[in-house]
């Protein structure tokens, strides 16, 4: 009997280990890069997205709106240096690792040689070829999708195209725009304005430039960022120093992360930045990157996303013109079919909180009612809000309008897709397609009770920040 039940318990823990290694095997770092992701993974996973829509064949898409990210880029100025110091920094931990005596026999042999693969640039943050390849593959989908929006002929007065003040955006629409109008007339691409406005006075894409409410809250926003985000960074920072015997600092750990989302994102490299992370440690840090955009750009103070009402207002106006040009019967060629703006994450994911994603209903409601919202739960605890998944390079969140004639009744439905798939919606009963009064009823209206002036420039209460900031300290002791 002992033989046997020792046999059993053999057998189970080799099962264990077994499961426990495909888990780890088939963990892939490049779905958690947070808004480093590159769109073609977000695609392979869709868990969290609805499957399916049911639209009733009877409808027909008459508008679109398109809120779009930028595509891959390289990335900034201030981090292509950072990589340089970085180099120079690795170089100095290994020869002062050397001089201790310390064994080295663990440490990758790659750290020893490492040179920024930046080096000697002068600019950055440019839209890469993938990030081309991105945006082209997009619109091209789009003009698959819903040919009726998209057969006719170019006309900035039936397709506009605005993108912010900011060369990756405006080349990122030129590529989307060559995708979607590409073969019009005798297979060539067609030609196209895309409209910019200045950064100083952009209040529709880049609405965080210009409000002073805005600068002024995160300056105590970040100072919270910083007090949650440090435990784990100082608890890997040890890790990491014991296992590799080199003396990290928590900024050194900061720059090794960021490098392992760049070489995984723009050199599809997994192994040598990343895999000096465990899958344990990937998923704090992911986590500390998530949280970051949840305070400063998303729910964590309504704020971060009211500041978009300009940009919620002209969505709401464009439909309401689509069917007053629908309902008066107006000729082919004569209204305008689709909006598409391209901006940043610092666009895309306030206007997703608008709108009301990665929310539950019982959660949406304390969005209307202007309450905290509690901050994205600690790995391994499992979250809504990543950031992966929110704003990954070229996310996207387009909102169809479509004419349905039911019941020998003329009705309008707003259909949304994240990233290209159909998104339940907080607001309108965990639907994604939502009766339009439905949608500007309950998901707008309270927002655009508000406006740029009101929300940017009035006077913020004395309050209002110290009992935001005490708020949010509370919650560091959720997770620590």
């Amino acid at each position: 009997m002992d033989k046997r039940a020792m046999l059993g318990f053999t057998i189970l823990l080799f099962y264990y280990h077994s499961i426990a290694s495909n888990a780890e095997a088939t963990f892939d770092v490049r779905h958690h890069l947070s808004t480093v992701t590159r769109y073609h993974v977000v695609k392979e996973t869709k868990k969290h997205l609805l499957a399916t829509s049911t639209i009733p064949d009877q409808c027909s898409p008459i508008h679109l709106n398109l809120v779009a990210r930028h595509g891959t880029r390289d990335p900034t100025k201030k981090w292509i240096k950072g990589m340089e110091d970085l180099s120079i920094q690795l170089k100095s931990l290994v020869k002062n690792a050397k001089e201790r005596g310390s064994s080295l026999e663990n440490l990758p042999t790659w750290i020893q040689k490492w040179s920024s693969p930046w080096k000697g640039k002068t600019k950055g943050a440019y839209l890469v070829p993938e990030g081309e390849d991105e945006l082209y593959n997009l619109g091209l989908r789009f003009k698959e999708r819903f040919p009726e929006l998209f057969n006719d002929d170019y006309h900035p007065d039936i397709y506009q195209i605005r993108a912010s003040q900011v060369p990756r955006a405006s080349a990122s629409a030129v590529a989307f725009g060559m995708g979607m109008f590409s073969g019009q007339k005798e297979g060539r691409h067609r030609a196209f304005a895309v409209i910019t406005e200045s950064r100083a006075n952009d209040i529709m894409l880049r609405f965080h430039d210009c409000c002073q409410n805005y600068r002024e809250i995160t300056k105590n926003q970040e100072s919270v960022v910083q007090k949650l985000k440090q435990p784990v960074f100082d608890e890997i920072t040890l890790s990491l120093a014991a296992r590799y015997k080199l003396n990290f600092t928590w900024n050194d750990i900061s720059s090794l992360w960021f490098l392992c989302k760049q070489e995984a994102s723009l050199f599809n490299i997994t192994d040598q930045a990343c895999g000096l992370f465990t899958k344990d440690e990937v998923n704090l840090l992911e986590w500390t990157d998530d949280i970051e955009t949840f305070i400063l750009r998303g729910y964590g103070n309504s704020l971060n996303y009211r500041m978009g009402v300009p940009l919620l207002e002209d969505v709401i106006s464009s439909m309401e013109q689509a069917i007053i040009a629908n309902k008066e019967g107006h000729a082919a060629g004569s209204y305008e079919k689709a909006r598409l703006r391209f901006a940043h994450a610092e666009t895309l994911v306030p206007f997703s909180c608008l709108i009301g994603l990665f929310i539950d209903e019982s959660e949406f409601e304390k969005v209307e009612r202007e309450e905290s919202m509690e901050v994205p739960p600690k790995p391994p605890q499992k979250r809504n809000w990543r950031d992966s998944k929110v704003a990954p390079f070229s996310g996207n969140n387009a909102l169809v309008l479509y004419h349905c004639p039911l019941n020998n009744e003329t009705k309008y439905f707003v259909q949304l897709l994240h990233n290209e798939q159909p998104m339940p919606m907080a607001g309108c009963g965990r639907s994604d397609f939502c009766p339009f009064e439905v949608f500007k009823e309950k998901i707008a209206r309270p927002h655009l009770e508000y406006n740029h002036n009101n929300i940017c420039n009035d006077k913020l209460e004395p309050m209002d920040n110290e009992s935001y900031t005490t708020k949010l300290l509370q919650m560091l002791s959720w997770f620590f």
